[in-house]
């Protein structure tokens, strides 16, 4: 299994509703792509103070690679992702991703 992490500094301009709105859209893609398992959605509520200004993201737990290299090129995930880009602080800058295998 991957676990696809993602972490966002949405600009402060950029106001709640479209924030929901753009990570709706990462979530519908999960009846589009076989092998996109879960998705959790939220904001960070550390109390640790360690966010470095990501307040904003989510994991997707995929049956594979395959199917992590599938989301990721589906023209919707295309999609989705120019408008995180856009609404994040730097652009790419403010968008950081890490995956990892999970043994199951």
């Amino acid at each position: 299994m991957i676990r696809h992490c993602v972490f966002l500094r949405f600009k402060t301009s950029v106001p709640d509703a479209e924030r929901a709105s753009i990570l709706a859209d990462i979530a519908a893609l999960k009846p589009l792509v076989p092998g996109y398992l879960t998705i959790d959605i939220g904001p960070n509520v550390s109390p640790e103070g360690l966010g470095k200004g990501y307040n904003g993201g989510f994991i997707i737990d995929f049956a594979d690679a395959a199917a992590r290299d599938t989301y990721l090129s589906h023209p919707e995930h295309e999609k989705a992702g120019g408008r995180i880009i856009a609404a994040t602080e730097g652009g790419v800058d403010g968008v950081f991703v890490y995956d990892f295998e999970i043994a199951r």
